[in-house]
């Protein structure tokens, strides 16, 4: 990293190269949105949300501020939570008619994925399915701007898009390194205004992202320092921001946190907890940072006997413990205060469907990255663990 991570956490503004993407810190920084296009050379600008983003007035903010630097600007907010495929094709279809010449996700991780797909589509032409898998895009995409307005996912400074197909809802992982955002704005005021529902699902799934990136078979000297800082940031400012939406320091580390925890991902990937969060989400509509604040603490004591190690370096217990269980403590201990599901069962999902999913996790992309190997026996094994 070219810079020191807590001299940015305790600078209210900057502008920085990270990782091949511009990342700018402000507060009310989304009135800089129209410059920040102008510097990509837009003209014509689509800004891809969803609905409750719109109806908090940040896309209306967003369209006044691309106007106000001279900028032709529309916005599609028919994102859903989990975007298909049908949503892609439909903001695609948008862009088209309005010729945009640069994409802006605006809102949470479902939006800044949709405007991805959206490009995919636009620039290559095809399906989204025609890009599942990396580096299928064989011509320029448009140049974009992603928006974080929650601190979960990390996709800003991601180059795959998760979209999940119409009919069977399978998620499919879509990258080029082409995709990545250009720019990234992070502006703390936009999360005020994030439920604290929201805010503790996705604020419990950076910290997965943390967690599970710094010790996957892919692991490497560029992931784990990211992982390593995401995680302090992450687990030291959650419970403040969620329980003040005043304090916005809390707020700007949970964002900072989030990104390192995306860059981490780009460059490691994950593990079993995301293999076992996605069929519950697909299944049982149980939300994905519910989903993942499930599944995380049971893989981290199978995972224990391979990396407990590494495991205690991100949350270090008495001598008495066992390696790893420090850190599954802490970790029942955050989504307990963030009022999240504490087991399966109270999360809706039946006993018998248990052998089904552990089938359709170990179909799903992290699996194979877990640093202890898994197959549908061991991953049934961490369902029964969180039932």
């Amino acid at each position: 990293m070219k810079f020191e991570i807590e001299t940015l956490v305790n600078t209210e503004r900057w502008d920085v190269e990270f990782d091949s993407t511009r990342v700018v810190f402000e507060r009310e920084g989304l009135r800089r949105l129209g410059a920040l296009a102008r510097d990509l050379g837009a003209r014509r600008v689509l800004v891809v949300t969803c609905h409750g983003v719109r109806s908090a007035g940040h896309g209306e903010r967003a369209l006044r501020s691309l106007a106000d630097s001279s900028l032709d600007a529309w916005a599609f907010d028919g994102v859903h939570e989990n975007p298909t495929t049908r949503d892609v094709e439909e903001g695609a279809r948008v862009a088209r008619e309005h010729r945009v010449d640069c994409l802006v996700g605006l809102g949470g991780g479902s939006a800044m994925d949709c405007a991805k797909g959206i490009n995919f589509v636009l620039t290559q032409g095809g399906r989204m399915e025609d890009y599942r898998g990396s580096g299928k895009a064989t011509r320029p995409m448009l140049p974009s701007i992603g928006i974080p307005t929650t601190a979960g996912t990390g996709s800003e400074v991601q180059s795959f898009a998760l979209i999940s197909q119409e009919t069977t809802k399978i998620k499919m992982a879509c990258g080029d390194k082409k995709a990545k955002f250009r720019i990234v704005l992070l502006d703390p005021t936009l999360a005020a205004t994030m439920p604290r529902a929201v805010a503790a699902v996705t604020g419990m799934d950076a910290m997965s992202h943390a967690v599970e990136s710094y010790v996957t078979t892919r692991r490497n000297p560029i992931s784990q320092p990211l992982a390593r800082e995401a995680w302090r940031l992450l687990e030291s400012s959650f419970v403040a921001a969620l329980e003040s939406r005043e304090d916005e320091t809390a707020r700007g580390r949970m964002l900072i946190g989030s990104l390192l925890a995306g860059a981490s991902i780009e460059h490691s990937m994950l593990g079993a907890a995301h293999a076992c969060a996605n069929p519950l989400t697909s299944r049982h509509d149980v939300v994905h940072g519910a989903a993942v604040g499930l599944m995380l603490p049971p893989t981290v004591l199978f995972n224990a006997v391979e990396v407990g190690e590494l495991y205690d370096t991100l949350h270090r217990g008495t001598p008495s413990h066992d390696r790893g269980q420090s850190l599954h403590d802490r970790l029942c201990e955050l989504r307990a205060h963030a009022g999240l599901p504490q087991t399966l069962s109270e999360a809706g999902v039946p006993r018998g469907s248990l052998p089904e999913l552990a089938a359709e996790a170990a179909r799903q992309w992290t699996a194979a990255f877990n640093p202890r190997p898994v197959a549908q026996k061991e991953l049934l094994n961490l369902y029964e663990a969180a039932f």
